[in-house]
């Protein structure tokens, strides 16, 4: 749902397995509109570690297929398995104009999300202070009373961004931004009647050691 901290690009797919042996890699797509993004010379962008040898380069399409229903992509470049395989989890981006009033729906770049109040049953519970983009899903990382929250950036957690509100409403699961009960303490809470117990015992043993005497 969120897009890149660069506010010109957005992230469309990533690279999941090698196919066949000429070169092709299947996707997993991250865009409601893949024949529009994943055509013949479209480039991309590559966000893989450092140590890849693909650091810093730019990936060209050359054909993109569905097999059993399951997109495949055939890149400049990427003839054989072996070179396929380098790309592997590689998520790739794309460049995009912020006034394409074309563009993904339900997608907002970072910056538009960063500073949003985030309200939970309309009450402000804290304000995102960055997006962190992982291969599954992005996380927003709200700022709260009890410190930094991860927030999974879902419809069922965050159903609604109102940019120009400058609000973004949360259904948490609970736990999330608060903690849950303490399991020790109710232990302690439920010991307490054994405690009260052991205390009258006592007393009633002392009261008929005096009698005795």
């Amino acid at each position: 749902m969120a897009r890149s901290p660069r506010p010109q690009q957005l992230r469309v797919g990533r690279l999941t397995k090698a196919h066949g042996l000429k070169g092709a890699i299947k996707l997993e797509l991250y865009t409601d509109d893949p024949e529009r993004r994943f055509t013949p010379g479209a480039n991309f962008s590559l966000q893989v570690p450092e140590t890849s040898p693909w650091h810093g380069r730019h990936l060209v399409m050359r054909e993109l297929r569905w097999y059993n229903g399951h997109p495949v992509g055939f890149f400049d470049g990427v003839d054989d398995r072996t070179a396929a395989e380098t790309l592997v989890k590689a998520i790739l981006w794309v460049d995009v104009d912020e006034s394409d009033e074309t563009g993904e729906p339900d997608a907002w770049y970072d910056h538009q999300l960063v500073g949003l109040t985030v309200l939970r049953d309309g009450v402000e519970v804290g304000s995102v202070v960055r997006v962190d983009h992982f291969p599954a899903q992005d996380l927003l990382i709200v700022k709260a009373a009890s410190g930094e929250v991860m927030v999974p950036f879902v419809s069922a957690i965050v159903p609604e961004v109102d940019v120009e509100a400058g609000t973004l409403t949360v259904t948490p699961p609970a736990g999330l931004f608060e903690e849950l009960a303490d399991e020790a303490s109710d232990e302690a809470v439920a010991g307490e009647p054994e405690v009260a117990a052991e205390a009258s015992d006592d007393a009633a043993a002392a009261e008929a050691a005096d009698r005795q005497e």
